[in-house]
């Protein structure tokens, strides 16, 4: 896998993953050590928007950290596998580095904020800090791939919005279907993959897929499993 530097003179500027003002070309561009958001359930993916509601004191710490310096944060699920550290949950292996893109105060101690992710990455230990907030020590570096855009033409995306409509059509649902068809098929998958209701296992495994090819057959699999499962389904699987 290449390092950050080699994978930065391979890439144009356009190739690479643009988060607000900033251009990220490789692992070398992401800090060694960043602040931890743990938050089962949450699902932040590169070149995606999360927006959060901050408002316990040791994640409004947090967001001013990253304000004053690098505006790096770390999204990851708590392991719920494990037991709870005297820290706080056990963390995950893999999660998700943003850049903070947009912030608002609301006037009572909270912040609304949008994370644009950058790249995955894995913990290589967490690092003991003075700070209200967790900080661990990361590696991007076998998610380089992460940096540049994936070819759209891998995915399968009549398989993709067909599970879609099924999950609208069971929930009695519309969409945006112009904005929806316009949407290249790295926003699509990567919006679905958020947004949908699925639990924190399957919210890791679409994290964990090697690439967005394999994101988007996870997605329509677990939207069949889904389907399959909710009451009033025949128990067939979508076609």
């Amino acid at each position: 896998m290449p390092g950050g530097g080699a994978y930065r003179r391979c890439c144009s500027l356009e190739d690479m993953v643009k988060a607000g003002n900033r251009a990220y070309g490789g692992p070398g561009d992401i800090p060694a050590v960043i602040p931890i958001f743990p938050l089962s359930g949450a699902l932040l993916l590169p070149r995606a928007e999360l927006p959060l509601n901050i408002f316990e004191p040791r994640y409004v710490a947090m967001i001013d950290a990253a304000l004053a310096g690098d505006r790096a944060i770390g999204m990851i699920q708590p392991d719920e596998s494990k037991p709870d550290l005297s820290q706080g949950p056990s963390l995950s292996r893999v999660g998700c580095v943003g850049r903070l893109t947009a912030m608002s105060e609301t006037g009572d101690g909270r912040y609304m904020v949008t994370l644009t992710g950058i790249a995955r990455f894995t913990v290589v230990e967490e690092v003991p800090a003075p700070t209200l907030f967790r900080q661990c020590r990361v590696s991007t570096t076998q998610f380089a791939c992460d940096f540049a855009t994936d070819p759209d033409e891998t995915v399968d995306r009549d398989a993709v919005m067909s599970s879609f409509r099924a999950y609208l059509s069971a929930h009695n649902l519309d969409a945006d279907w112009d904005s929806v068809n316009r949407a290249t098929s790295e926003t699509l998958v990567n919006a679905l993959a958020m947004m949908a209701p699925f639990g924190a296992v399957e919210k890791q495994a679409l994290l964990e897929a090697p690439n967005l090819k394999a994101r988007a057959e996870t997605l329509v699999a677990l939207t069949k499993m889904t389907l399959a499962g909710e009451p009033g389904s025949s128990g067939q699987p979508l076609q």
